[in-house]
């Protein structure tokens, strides 16, 4: 439990950050180096680097080295962690709202019995 508990810390940890999830979406479009993530955030590749490690510690991307190019892609199975977790408080709070309409229905049904005309109080 204790390490699946710590790898959903480490997807959300990694989808917290801003930088990370556009690196993640320009990823979704196919393989880019490290150049390429950095490139739209004019940040230095050691920068770049940086987060792309917490993305590879998230186990979100896998990079390879081609010669000097680090090309990296994503690798979304992770998610599915996340997505699962969310989707519990999702069925969750459907079932609490559900609750909450029918007892407002139920009300509002008492609401207007009461209202009839010739009703007596």
């Amino acid at each position: 439990m204790v390490d699946k508990q710590a790898r959903l810390d480490a997807v959300f940890r990694a989808l917290a950050d801003p930088t990370r999830r556009a690196m993640l979406n320009d990823l979704a479009g196919g393989e880019r180096s490290v150049g390429e993530l950095a490139a739209p955030f004019q940040m230095s590749l050691a920068a770049a680097s940086k987060h792309i490690k917490v993305l590879e510690g998230a186990g979100l991307i896998r990079r390879d080295v081609q010669g000097r190019t680090h090309v990296c892609r994503l690798d979304a199975r992770p998610m599915h962690a996340g997505l699962e977790w969310i989707r519990h408080y999702e069925r969750f709070w459907n079932q609490r709202l559900d609750a909450l309409e029918a007892l407002l229905q139920a009300e509002d049904a008492r609401a207007a019995k009461a209202r009839k005309p010739g009703k007596s109080r």
